[in-house]
């Protein structure tokens, strides 16, 4: 009876916070900067679906952001402008979307599932981490290259190097937290 009870306490946690991280990917998209050199506009989403990853790990933190996706897809504005529906992905930055899953995933499967009393080397988060925010771009700027009808030094300079600063504070800020965090959600989800 006990273990049951251990179980599904187990599952609920692991519900909880792959929605609750779905809801924050969400909300990252009102904290949205325009940049006039870029039609994709400078948003949280993307710290938030490396975070699924790096405290999650690899299955929940896709769960998370696949959840997100799905929400998105099916209309909810949860996409950058406050946008959705299955016709963002056709935007410029509808190829970014897809990077948020890769990104979850990637920086998951590198720092492991995060395990009671197991605490992962700081290195690791690092690799993680730049490896997470890295990835979002590989969808991304080829969908920006289609969809703008422009070379490949064009999409690179408006889908890339806008971003590199902003996505190395949100780098440094992942790190910070996923280094305090990720114990405590290891001893958590068992």
């Amino acid at each position: 009876m006990e273990q049951s009870i251990t179980t599904r306490r187990k599952m609920t946690i692991r519900l909880s916070l792959v929605a609750l991280f779905a809801a924050l990917t969400a909300a990252g998209t009102f904290i949205a900067i325009p940049l006039p050199v870029s039609p994709v506009p400078i948003v949280l989403q993307n710290l938030f679906a490396v975070l699924s990853g790096l405290l999650l790990g690899p299955a929940l933190g896709s769960g998370a952001v696949g959840l997100f996706l799905i929400a998105g897809t099916i209309g909810l504005p949860i996409f950058s402008g406050a946008s959705g529906g299955i016709a963002h992905f056709l935007k410029p930055s509808g190829g970014y979307l897809p990077g948020y899953l890769l990104a979850a995933l990637c920086a998951g499967l590198i720092v492991g599932t995060p395990r009671s009393g197991q605490k992962t080397p700081l290195w690791r988060i690092i690799v993680a981490t730049i490896s997470g925010f890295l990835i979002i771009y590989l969808p991304g700027v080829p969908w920006l290259k289609v969809v703008l009808d422009t070379s490949w030094a064009k999409a690179v300079a408006v889908g890339f190097v806008p971003y590199i600063i902003g996505d190395f504070i949100k780098a440094v800020v992942a790190v910070l937290i996923t280094s305090r965090l990720r114990k405590v959600v290891g001893d958590n989800l068992g």
